[in-house]
Formats: structure tokens, sequence, C-alpha cells
């Protein structure tokens, strides 16, 4: 089954959708697919017609808990991030040998259509990263690879947004990948029983040019890993979002790098679950404190 969010009569409600469309509501209860996931009998009351809908959300608006990141997760990004020169995580190991992880917290969330907005006197380094996003839909911990795809709800998308200089200056991932707004989410999120997570394409343009064009079964640490590695000492509980890593083709990639600026529009498209697209706008700041510029190598 696929689900959607959208505002209807002035509040959130999940709807299930057919052929792209919202088709039928769930109860008020539902504004969130991570009611669903809490509450099933849920998705057994959606019979009202969706007659008109007013914007698009993402399907957890607002995760419980920060979401899981997994980086460098495709060999041949893991290369091109190496020679980037924006990696300060792990110089000595280009593909890594266990899950690199990190987190991006949960007020980043934004809806399909929403804007990626950015402060130039803050970054003008902004980049897109296509991923697969799992949905955790039973709570565990110490879950084997075996057991893994058990804990799973379903999938979605994420664009992974990310200001480099932050990434590279910091030595950490969390706050260039943080900003608000640098996670777009959606347009729908798919009940693992309908996604084929073995052999799925993944797909991201950036003003209609095709930028990223790869596949899960290219994946470095699949999800039953991933799963695995995460609750070996952290319980995962349902609505937990997990983001299994971008392909190659962002904008560090490219000599020089291609940075994304006002007006840009990002279309990510993975099979079996729809097209995540969002426009970029520059929001100029006032002031900036002196010591991020001289933090950032700009002042």
């Amino acid at each position: 089954m696929k689900l959607g969010v959208w505002i209807v009569d002035g509040a959130p409600r999940v709807a299930v959708v057919e052929g792209g469309l919202p088709v039928r509501l769930l109860p008020l209860a539902a504004g969130d697919v991570a009611d669903v996931i809490a509450n099933p009998e849920l998705l057994k009351a959606a019979k009202q017609p969706v007659l008109q809908t007013g914007p698009m959300l993402a399907p957890l608006r607002r995760p419980r808990r920060n979401i899981f990141c997994v980086g460098k997760n495709y060999r041949e990004h893991a290369r091109e991030f190496e020679g980037s020169g924006f990696d300060a995580s792990s110089a000595a190991q280009v593909i890594p040998d266990a899950p690199v992880i990190f987190t991006k917290v949960p007020e980043s969330v934004v809806g399909p259509g929403a804007r990626i907005s950015f402060d130039p006197l803050v970054s003008t380094a902004i980049d897109y990263e296509g991923e697969l996003a799992v949905i955790i839909g039973v709570a565990g911990r110490t879950i084997s690879r075996r057991n893994a795809l058990d804990h799973v709800w379903g999938y979605t998308i994420i664009n992974d947004v990310t200001a480099r200089d932050f990434q590279l200056r910091l030595k950490q991932w969390h706050v260039g990948k943080s900003f608000d707004t640098f996670c777009p989410m959606g347009p729908f999120a798919v009940t693992a029983d309908e996604f084929n997570l073995g052999n799925a394409g993944l797909r991201t343009w950036v003003n209609g040019e095709l930028r990223q064009n790869a596949n899960t079964r290219d994946l470095i640490f699949d999800v039953p890993t991933i799963i695995a590695v995460l609750s070996a000492g952290v319980t995962l509980y349902p609505g937990d979002i997990i983001a299994t890593g971008t392909p190659a083709g962002v904008g560090i990639g490219f000599k020089p790098p291609r940075f994304l600026k006002n007006g840009d529009v990002v279309a990510i498209e993975i099979d079996g679950i729809g097209r995540l697209e969002n426009a970029v706008e520059e929001r100029p700041g006032t002031t900036v404190d002196p010591i991020v510029g001289q933090l950032l190598g700009n002042g």
C-alpha cells in the first residue's frame, strides 16, 4: 500500500494513494504515517473519498527522533567523495569496512514541493543527495540480519541536503546535514510488501539534468546489515527512519563542484515509491557572527 499526507480542511490527513493520487482518506486520528504504524486498524477505516486537498506534507512530518543516515554506502560515491577534498571523516579509508552512521535532526524535514532554503552568508556549498529511506515498524534491539526486514514497515525517499563547507571544516556531518529544510521527504510512504528492495532504481535530476542513476542492489551495506549494526546497541522504535546512503553524481563529484543555487529544482525518483521534487531558495540573512566565517575559512 502507498500512503501520502495532505492538508484537508485545514488539518493533516493520511490518504491511500493509487495512480499517484489520493483516493481514500483515513480518519482524523491519522495525521501522519507514524499514526498508522502505531495503529494499523486506521487503515481499515480508509473509506472517505478525497474530494479536494491542500499542500502535500512529508509522510512523517516530525519524526520522533533524529533520522539515522548512512554515509559512503555506494562505492562510486565513496570514491568521488574522497576525491572531492570535502571528506574530513576518514582520509585513510575510501571504501568503508563498516557502516558510517550520522544523524539529521527531525526539524530539518520538509515535504514535497517545499523550498530548500539557504542563507548565502552562512553557506553557499549546498549539495543534494538522493536516498532510499527505511521506515521501522517493529521495535527491536540486537536484531539479526536474518530477521531485520521483519522490523521494516516500509520505505520513502529522502534528499539528504548538505552544507559541504560545514561538513568539511567541522570534521563531522551532523550540523551541515541538519540545517532547516535540509531533509525533504516523500512524496509517499510505501509498505514493505509492495517495494522491491533488492532491485529499485534511484535517479536524481537538477533542473532536468540527470545527475544520479543507480540501483539499490549497488549498496555496500544492505538494509539488513544496517539494521543489525544500528540495533546492536540502540533500540529501534516504530517510526524511526534510516536513510541508506546516496550514489555517485552529487555536486562535489564535479570539477569544479556544482552546488545548488537559487531557483534550482531537485527531483529524486525511486522505482515503486514516486518522485520527490523541491526547489531551492536563497534567503539572505542580515548578519552572521564573525566566528562562523573564521571557522569556515571565509573570514
